[in-house]
């Protein structure tokens, strides 16, 4: 697993924080320094920080299990989107419907209406119905694809969730909170790390920050998914193997 160098880091702006008048105290034993009115973040916490996380990221997703990741501001959407679609790993780009976790059966009946209208377009039954009931249908299919495609293989609650902005997305921190769901976070000198398990202090705002941090814990992600599928193979070679009894 390849670790983030000081030098990357540094690069990437991942210490550039906010201006001090906007700074959360909480946050101080990350703050290196202040440079003209802004913190800047101490970036070898940062490295042994992120170190961590990426141990444990592979960890969840080698046993198979899945990550949520949440980012809704403006810059981070593309960003995700092509860190985080090649892993296979559920993410929520757009909104953040409230309930979505503590009321993930509510979420899953929309996922599952979704899967219903395609089945329909698959099996002709959609051409048999009415112009405007169609497109009722397919208005309602491009309304939750929007909300929920992302996650629409997602068929529990997240074994971990890594958020993008701890203090925008304050509503799915405190649904991960409230039904114990380990937080991976970067998290800006203005948010609150208490309460998130894995704290990345860093830059949330820059889009090369957040690229550097994603690249490194979706590459850490994908090692899991590599050796797990490794593992998977060598159990089905040694039963191909055995002989027979």
């Amino acid at each position: 697993m390849a670790k983030a160098t000081f030098e990357e880091l540094l690069e990437a702006g991942v210490h550039f924080g906010h201006m001090k008048s906007k700074w959360n105290p909480n946050m101080a034993p990350y703050i290196f320094s202040e440079k003209k009115g802004i913190h800047i973040i101490d970036l070898n916490k940062t490295a042994a920080q992120l170190e961590t996380a990426c141990a444990a990221v592979k960890q969840i997703a080698k046993s198979g299990k899945k990550i949520l990741f949440v980012a809704t501001k403006k810059q981070a959407k593309e960003i995700v989107e092509q860190h985080v679609k090649p892993t296979k790993m559920p993410f929520i780009v757009e909104r953040w419907s409230g309930g979505m976790l503590t009321n993930f059966g509510t979420i899953r009946k929309a996922i599952r209406k979704m899967t219903s209208i395609d089945k329909m377009e698959e099996d002709g039954t959609m051409k048999t119905l009415a112009k405007r009931e169609r497109l009722q249908l397919s208005r309602t299919r491009a309304k939750l694809d929007k909300n929920y495609g992302s996650i629409a293989d997602m068929t529990r609650v997240p074994a971990a969730m890594f958020v993008i902005d701890v203090l925008k997305e304050r509503i799915a921190v405190a649904e991960a909170r409230k039904l114990n769901i380990p937080i991976f976070g970067m998290v800006d000198t203005n948010s609150d790390p208490r309460g998130i398990d894995f704290v990345i202090p860093s830059n949330d705002d820059a889009t090369k920050s957040i690229s550097k941090i994603l690249e490194k814990i979706c590459g850490a992600i994908n090692e899991g998914l590599g050796e797990r599928k490794d593992a998977k193979e060598k159990v089905k070679a040694s039963k191909e193997e055995a002989p027979a009894k």
